[in-house]
């Protein structure tokens, strides 16, 4: 692909751009109550919202060995419908729109499978307002945020690291996982408050600046890249 130097917006899903959490958190539940184990409290299942859940349930009590059991029963729910219990979170279309408009590059970068991720941004109408929607495999045990960002970056014409020759670049995501995985490709993240991390989770994370709004993102992340908001 020709190399691309316009300006690159990488933007994370579930708990950036989507209120995921209901969808999600009753496929972790009903993964638990398959397999006969205590189901966590609330706060654990939120924390589900955003990293691979191969490394979430055996963080939260599921034995290595049922692992896979508990992803299966999961998908189960999740694949019959509980992806789309799901909404957009509001103004999100449009500071796609003025991001786009300002000559942005946008890209949904998620660690949920790519399978999941696209026919979720089709359904939503947000397919149409990026340059690409990139993912994990089905394996999600074999992927991590930075080898997502990686496809994401070379798919669009993109070196890593990201050099100032290639262009201004930055991550918008919700979790730690956004910010580390950026900061492998030398890109800095903006956090975004209104999603599932944990208090403090995203400046211990290193993330740039925090954004508690939405109708402030446009100008938080234009202001990052050194671009000014396009004239109406």
């Amino acid at each position: 692909m020709t190399r691309s130097t316009a300006p690159l917006v990488l933007l994370d899903l579930d708990g950036t751009l989507t209120d995921s959490a209901p969808g999600i958190v009753a496929g972790i539940r009903h993964a638990y109550r398959a397999l006969g184990l205590p189901v966590p409290d609330d706060a654990t299942l939120r924390s589900f919202v955003g990293p691979p859940i191969t490394d979430s349930f055996p963080a939260h009590g599921v034995p290595a060995d049922r692992v896979g059991e508990a992803v299966r029963a999961y998908r189960e729910v999740f694949a019959a419908g509980g992806m789309y219990d799901n909404r957009v979170f509001d103004g999100i279309p449009e500071v796609l729109r003025a991001l786009r408009a300002a000559g942005c590059t946008l890209a949904v970068a998620t660690s949920k499978p790519e399978v999941y991720a696209r026919p979720i941004c089709d359904r939503f109408g947000l397919t149409e307002l990026v340059d690409g929607v990139f993912g994990a495999p089905l394996d999600e045990g074999t992927s991590t945020k930075a080898d997502v960002i990686a496809k994401a970056l070379a798919t669009l014409g993109r070196t890593s690291p990201v050099v100032p020759a290639d262009g201004p670049a930055l991550m918008v995501g919700d979790r730690e996982h956004d910010v580390h995985g950026a900061a492998e490709h030398g890109i800095r993240c903006v956090g975004v408050t209104w999603g599932y991390a944990a208090p403090g989770e995203l400046e211990e994370a290193g993330a740039v600046a925090l954004v508690d709004d939405v109708a402030r993102l446009t100008d938080a992340v234009l202001s990052r890249l050194g671009l000014d908001r396009p004239r109406p």
